[in-house]
Formats: C-alpha cells, structure tokens, sequence
C-alpha cells in the first residue's frame, strides 16, 4: 500500500481551494500576483501531466533518459538567462556556470554506483541538481548585478585606483553571494527539524525504509551545497570579467 495521495476528485477539489486561497490572499493583500499564481497553478498540472508520461516512457531506456536530462538543462539554462537580464548570446555562460556545478555532483554519484545507472536514478537525481544550480545561479545573477547597480560609486573607485575592471566588480560583488547560498545552507541545516524534503518523503512514499530516504536526502542535501557553491564560484567569475552582465549595465561594466 502507498501513502501517495489519491488521484481522484478530491485532490482536484483540494487543489482548487489551494489555488483560490492563494489568489485571493494577493488580491486582499495587495501582492499583484493573483493572476500568476493561477497561470503558475494551471501550468504545473499541465506540465507535470505531460511530464509524467513522458518520464514514464523515456525511464525504460538509459539514452531517452540522458536525452531528458539534457532536455532539463536546457530549460534551466534558459529559465536563469532570462531571470538574470543578460544579454541574449551570453545564454552559453550561464550554461557553463550551472553545468560546472550540476555535472561534476551527478557524475560523482553515478560513476561511484551509489545511484544507480538507470533511469530511475538518473532523471530524479539529475533534475535535483539541476535545478538546485539552476537557482543558485538565478538567485547570485540578480544579487550581483543589483550590487553592482547600487554601488557604481565604489566600482568607479576602484577603477580609479587603477585596478584592473575584473577585480574592482569582484570587490563589489562578492559579498552578494552568500544570499544565493542561504537557502541550501538553511534547508541543510534544518532538515528533519523544520522540513521533510522532497527526496525523503518520495521514497517514503515509494515504500522504501526511513533509513534509506534518509540516505537519500543526505546525498540530495550535501549534493546540493556542492553544486550550488561551484555554480555561484563559476557565474561571480564570470560576472566580474564581464562575461555576462545585465543589460543596463553594459555601458558601465566591464571597463
């Protein structure tokens, strides 16, 4: 027996009162996001409909699997580039800030064995890191450049000073990216005290043992820190020798 909940009329009814809630809370609060909160409702359930059976199919082969992750990273990739406001052919950079952090963690767990090769093991642990990478680099992306935005003064400063253009963005930056951190850190920190996440709770509801979700959120969670650290490293790198850079910014940056 699994503790999945119920695909029937009353997961439609409690979704519907979930997404009303949540709409009418921003219209009496003033939050201006009701209508995104519906379109973002009425887009999960569409896309995890069809993701559903299209995971469903491409597990059963190792290389449609591959092909899905590919596909997954993509879709990061884009997602970031355009949350970050860079500019439309540095889209391969932010690729390379999220696969320097992403791709190193899922090959350590694969090549060792501890997850499967499979695509059971590949798309669910595949995705998590991706898609972990994918917020750090979203989240150090906007970080920085409002940094930069903000303290133009002490930018200009130091290149005034005579250093190089690479080093006086770094100054401003760096301090930003803890906050891109603070998530993975705080999730990390608290789980099993506050939260229950997601790969705990799936393979519980999978029928596997407490001992072996735990194992696997350990992994999911420490996996995580790495691949979010190399990422945020990688795009701070890459935002500070002027490789991406928002918009706005690139009369000012780099110099």
């Amino acid at each position: 027996m699994t503790s999945a909940p119920d695909t029937d009329w009353r997961l439609a009814v409690v979704l519907l009162v979930l997404v009303v809630a949540a709409a009418f809370t921003s219209r009496v609060a003033g939050l201006e996001v009701e209508r995104d909160h519906v379109t973002a409702a009425v887009r999960a359930v569409l896309q995890l409909a069809v993701v559903s059976v299209v995971i469903a199919a491409v597990m059963q082969s190792l290389w449609w699997s591959l092909a899905f992750v590919l596909l997954m990273f993509a879709v990061a990739t884009a997602t970031s580039h355009r949350r970050i406001g860079a500019q439309p052919r540095q889209s391969v950079w932010v690729a390379l800030a999220i696969a320097a952090g992403a791709a190193p963690v899922i090959a350590l767990c694969l090549g060792s064995g501890v997850i499967p090769l499979n695509g059971a093991g590949v798309i669910p642990i595949s995705g998590i890191l991706i898609g972990g990478a994918m917020t750090a680099s979203t989240l150090t992306g906007r970080r920085a450049f409002d940094e930069l935005s903000a303290h133009q003064g002490a930018y200009e400063g130091a290149l005034a000073l005579g250093l190089p253009s690479t080093y006086a963005a770094h100054l401003v930056i760096q301090p930003s990216a803890r906050e891109a951190l603070t998530p993975g850190l705080d999730q990390t920190r608290t789980v099993g005290l506050v939260t229950l996440p997601g790969a705990f709770v799936g393979v519980l509801l999978g029928g596997g043992s407490a001992v072996e979700a735990g194992a696997a959120q350990v992994l999911v969670l420490i996996g995580l820190l790495a691949a979010q650290a190399i990422t945020t490293a990688s795009l701070l790198r890459l935002i500070a020798t002027g490789r991406v850079v928002r918009g706005d910014l690139r009369a000012v940056h780099p110099r």
